[in-house]
């Protein structure tokens, strides 16, 4: 290559990358695989699970305007997931309303793996609609036109395949479980469970995967293991404040303390790793309801609710063996498990006052 062919690539490229900063396209691990992940999970929250839950009140109330309301928000979780990610991916607001009619093509054409679908197609169909936004007198029509008309295309063309990917995976995990209940349920839990407390969606990979059954009732024992977990082991420091915080919020607030101290995490995975194969070998709990709830954990009981909904939707007759592994599996274990590993390491003094001390 010339030295002036070189100084012409070295152009081109210095303008691509002045093209992308100035449209705010990032593309990035943390933008598509944190931010835009995490932001599906809101969405998804905001539709399909809270439609579940007005869903489930109807079913036990038996009053039908709940029903009502449940499915009105559930239809709408294509176009809630695409419209989060748009807002995470800052869309202009031609752009993120467009996304609307490509979340629900995406979603529709992903099947039962629908979640990947959206993911991948509406971050796709986001960043081509920035790239167009305003560059023309007749933005009105053309950001629209792009935005739709590709991100509708994508979904024709590949929503099926990114469904079957997911679904594929969702299936294999779901068969090793139940195929090896004490191996995975161990597996799932902590892994699940690692990813609730990463800067990562666990909610959303569950969603992705359409992880339920027995692998869903591991990931729901390992995300509740890390909630519970902390809130326990961190009662020193943190006090009733942070038992809320993150016994009902998210155990990812002790992200920092966790990079400045790794082994705070241990009590907590070695909760996920106990409740695991208790909820897959003694309780065969299988989380029926929304894959999200399977990666929420205790956060505003939406596991728990998640799983009490899948118990309604099967027809269980509910007894005492299904309230007792509940009450085992996602809060009295976790916190004797974590309770029991904290002190353990606080006498050996490899854990000290105020290594999980959250900011005020």
């Amino acid at each position: 290559m010339s030295q002036s062919d070189e100084q012409t690539e070295q152009v081109s490229g210095s303008a691509v990358k002045r093209f992308l900063d100035r449209k705010d396209i990032e593309v990035s691990f943390q933008r598509y695989a944190i931010d835009a992940l995490s932001a599906m999970a809101q969405g998804l929250f905001a539709s399909l699970l809270i439609g579940t839950i007005f869903n489930t009140i109807g079913n036990v109330s038996g009053m039908t305007v709940f029903n009502d309301i449940g499915g009105f928000a559930q239809a709408m979780a294509g176009p809630a997931m695409a419209c989060a990610i748009g807002h995470a991916l800052k869309c202009p607001p031609l752009v993120l309303f467009s996304l609307i009619t490509v979340g629900y093509a995406a979603n529709t054409a992903g099947g039962a793996g629908g979640p990947l679908s959206v993911l991948v197609i509406a971050i796709i169909a986001a960043e081509l609609g920035k790239a167009v936004s305003k560059e023309t007198k007749v933005d009105i029509l053309v950001t629209p036109a792009v935005t739709v008309g590709l991100g509708c295309a994508l979904a024709l063309l590949i929503g099926p395949w990114i469904g079957q990917v997911a679904s594929a995976i969702g299936a294999f995990i779901m068969w090793a479980t139940e195929l090896q209940p004490f191996l995975m349920g161990i597996v799932v839990s902590v892994v699940v469970g690692v990813a609730l407390t990463l800067p990562i969606s666990s909610a959303a990979i569950c969603a992705a995967l359409s992880l339920t059954g027995l692998a869903g009732g591991a990931a729901l024992a390992g995300c509740c293991a890390q909630m519970v977990g902390f809130a326990v082991a961190s009662f020193r420091d943190n006090g009733w404040g942070g038992v809320v915080s993150q016994g009902l919020g998210t155990s990812m607030l002790q992200m920092g303390n966790i990079m400045r101290k790794p082994v705070i995490w241990v009590p907590a995975i070695v909760a996920s790793a106990v409740t695991g194969p208790i909820a897959t070998c003694v309780f065969a709990m299988q989380q029926n309801g929304p894959a999200i709830a399977s990666g929420m954990g205790t956060c505003g009981l939406v596991g728990p609710i998640g799983l009490y909904a899948g118990w309604v939707s099967d027809g269980i007759a509910i007894g005492a063996v299904e309230w007792l592994g509940m009450a085992l599996v996602c809060f009295v274990l976790p916190a004797l498990v974590s309770w029991l590993v904290t002190f353990a390491l606080r006498r050996a003094g490899v854990i000290a006052d105020g290594d999980m001390k959250l900011d005020a």
